[in-house]
C-alpha cells in the first residue's frame, strides 16, 4: 500500500477547509491502496517523509513566502531526504489574503532541490475558498493519490 503524506500548516479557517477537501479527495473510495497521513509541518518527523511515497504540501502565504512552519519542516528533512525521496510525486496548495506568488516560489525552490515531481497544478487560493476552490482542493488530493495508486501515469 502506498502512503500519501499531507504536510500542512493550517492556522486559519480557510486553510482548514482546504486541508479537509484535499484529505477527502485523497481518501476517496474510488482510489484503492493509498494510506493518507496528515502531519502538521511543525511536528512532521523526517521518518514520515522518508517513508511516504508522495506528498501534498499546504501552506499559507506569509510575508511573501511559505509559512515558517513549512520552512522549518523542510530545514529538518532536507538533507536526510535529499537522495532518498528524489523523483517522488507531490502537489501543493497555497492560501493567501491577496497574493501567493512568493510562497509558491519559495516552496518551488525547495522541492526542485529535493527532486520531487509535481503531478498536479498548484492550487492558489486567495480570500475565502468558495465551492469551486474546494472542488479543486479535492481534485488535488485525488490526483496525487491516484498517481500513487497507479491509476494515472506521469
Amino acid at each position: 500500500m502506498a502512503t500519501l503524506l499531507i504536510i500542512h500548516h493550517t492556522p486559519s479557517p480557510a486553510l482548514q477547509a482546504l486541508l479537509e477537501a484535499v484529505a477527502e479527495g485523497a481518501g476517496t473510495d474510488a482510489i484503492a491502496d493509498v494510506e493518507v497521513l496528515l502531519r502538521p509541518a511543525l511536528t512532521c518527523p523526517e521518518t514520515d517523509v522518508l517513508a511516504a511515497d508522495g506528498y501534498v504540501l499546504g501552506t499559507p502565504a506569509n510575508l511573501g513566502s511559505m509559512s515558517g512552519a513549512l520552512k522549518h519542516c523542510f530545514d529538518r528533512v532536507y538533507y536526510p531526504c535529499l537522495e532518498a525521496t528524489r523523483g517522488r510525486p507531490y502537489g501543493l496548495y497555497v492560501h493567501g489574503n491577496d497574493d501567493t506568488t512568493g510562497a509558491m516560489r519559495s516552496v518551488g525552490k525547495v522541492v526542485t532541490g529535493l527532486g520531487w515531481e509535481q503531478v498536479a497544478p498548484t492550487l492558489e487560493s486567495v480570500g475565502t475558498p468558495d465551492r469551486g476552490v474546494l472542488d479543486q482542493a479535492w481534485e488535488l488530493g485525488a490526483t496525487v493519490a491516484a498517481r500513487l495508486s497507479g491509476e494515472i501515469e506521469s
